[in-house]
């Protein structure tokens, strides 16, 4: 029989994303944020490609974020409550970790590998991040999908996209719980 982890276990069983919104100060400080990127960047990665990277957000980048999704939003000729949705994602944070997919041309190892190497980047600095008992959420947005926004707020270079924003705080509230997928409905059995 395996060796069981229960603590770790028990965590994956009841972890719960906590909504950007109710994230405050303070946040992991730059040591600590280092940790939990190191942790992050533990997850699969076919051929060791490291096909991603971190641009941290502070605060003060944020609110220069917040102001740059306005300006694109209003070039776009979007909605004004789409600009402000995806404005107060940045213009409320107080930090985040934004998770570039960066492919690396590869002779076996196909795109799509790598990009879902970067979703699992994201998805262990969440869990990294609630596992340390801090707040966090996955978020993107219409403005992590503007190649304008994220070349000239992000420093993106061509071939990269965002693979997902990861926002890390105090918890200020405590979410209620979620319906959960019916894990039954979503799962075929093969035995032959």
């Amino acid at each position: 029989m395996p060796q069981t982890n229960p603590a770790a276990l028990d965590f994956l069983r009841t972890r719960r994303s906590r909504p950007a919104k109710t994230l405050g100060a303070p946040v992991p400080d730059a040591t600590q944020l280092r940790d939990l990127l190191i942790l992050a960047a533990r997850s699969p990665d076919h051929g060791k490609l490291e096909p991603w990277r971190f641009v941290v957000l502070e605060q003060p980048a944020l609110v220069r974020l917040a102001a740059l999704v306005a300006e694109r939003g209003a070039a776009l000729g979007l909605p004004t409550e789409h600009i402000e949705k995806g404005a107060s994602q940045y213009a409320n944070g107080t930090l985040a970790v934004t998770v570039i997919c960066a492919p690396k041309p590869h002779a076996t190892i196909p795109p799509i590998e790598q990009h879902l190497s970067a979703g699992a980047v994201c998805a262990a600095l969440l869990n990294a991040a609630l596992a340390s008992g801090w707040g966090a959420n996955w978020l993107s947005g219409w403005p992590s999908h503007d190649a304008d926004f994220c070349a000239a707020g992000l420093g993106l270079l061509p071939g990269e996209f965002v693979a997902g924003i990861i926002h890390i705080g105090t918890e200020t509230a405590t979410p209620p719980e979620r319906p959960r997928p019916d894990v039954d409905a979503l799962t075929t059995w093969m035995r032959a």
